[in-house]
């Protein structure tokens, strides 16, 4: 089979395209036929082994797993022996986190793993996104801000993978929503349900007096210190990128004042816990509530070039690679 390579930390060019051998499921795995997958501003940074403390379980002098890649949607292959919710054929998504290898024509999965059934309504490329922006912002929007009804919720960086997510279901779940994006995305946020959208070449969000009640800021362009004053009483900032000022916001707040800083490793949360979520964004697509928006889409033997878009940070919901159907079985 054909797979993307990555044995050191690097550039875009680190990544090549080769030939390997084709995976066998055990008897609790699942081999799954990848149609497409995911590329994400996280792959980037585990490409180049950013930041450092990451090594620590990611590879520290190189990847552990030759394969990048995590999220990802296909059908079945091939079940192993032990193997009784999925069968031949199934059209199926998921998370491959633990060994990645999402960036080939063919990937085990166990069973028991972050995999479900693609829901009708979805594309292979839409499906292999869910994983990313969806299912963070879910965690992140729920479990770690507590969004209730009503509230005043900003989303910076709403344009992008995780921003797009998060304005449909921040809207879903009764908020009002500010997006922060850059001009040429104004419209298209406010499609997704958007109550307003700030052009943020123009307007800085935290020099505007308004406050907010979550300000969750996917990106991590900004910081708990400058965003405290656009914080209502009890407001929350939250972020999926953790750096060192956010680890001593963290610490500093949960003992003093009534605003707070979080943070959430959404991919190392128990499976169960990813699997619940999982299913309600299932059940969310279904109702036609939220979708993947999708911005590029590149052949496999062009995945340098998707993390090179990637890394300009200017793409406006997903990026996927995507895998002839009639590759070689």
């Amino acid at each position: 089979m054909q797979a993307i390579v990555c044995t050191r930390y690097g550039s875009p060019d680190v990544l090549q395209l080769r030939e390997m051998q084709k995976p066998s499921p055990k008897a609790n795995e699942i081999l799954v036929k990848v149609y497409a997958a995911s590329v994400t501003a996280a792959d980037g940074m585990m490409r180049e082994g950013s930041p450092y403390f990451g090594r620590l379980f990611i590879g520290l002098l190189k990847p552990k797993s030759p394969i990048p890649g995590a999220g990802f949607a296909g059908k079945v292959a091939a079940v192993g022996a032990e193997v009784t919710r999925f069968k031949k054929g199934d059209p199926v998504f998921g998370e491959s986190i633990a060994g990645f290898g999402a960036y080939a024509e063919f990937l085990c999965v166990p069973e028991d793993g972050i995999i479900a059934t693609t829901p009708r309504s979805m594309t292979f490329e839409q499906a292999a996104a869910l994983c990313d922006g969806a299912l963070t912002s879910i965690n992140f929007l729920k479990n770690v801000a507590k969004i209730q009804r009503g509230q005043s919720v900003l989303i910076n960086g709403a344009s992008g993978s995780l921003g797009t997510a998060a304005v449909q279901l921040a809207g879903h779940f009764g908020a009002k929503v500010t997006g922060v994006c850059g001009a040429a995305h104004i419209e298209m946020v406010k499609s997704l349900g958007a109550d307003e959208v700030i052009d943020y070449s123009k307007k800085d969000f935290t020099k505007t007096g308004r406050t907010y009640d979550i300000i969750y800021d996917t990106v991590g362009k900004s910081s708990f210190s400058r965003c405290k004053d656009s914080l209502s009483e009890k407001g929350v900032y939250v972020s999926p990128v953790l750096g060192l000022p956010l680890l001593l916001q963290m610490l500093w707040t949960s003992r003093i004042g009534n605003k707070k800083a979080r943070f959430s490793a959404t991919g190392l949360l128990p499976v169960a816990e990813l699997l619940i979520l999982l299913k309600e964004l299932v059940a969310l697509v279904e109702a036609e509530k939220i979708n993947s928006v999708m911005d590029k889409s590149y052949p496999l033997e062009l995945t340098a070039e998707a993390h090179r878009y990637v890394d300009k940070g200017h793409k406006k919901g997903n990026v996927v690679i995507t895998m002839h159907p009639d590759s070689k079985t």
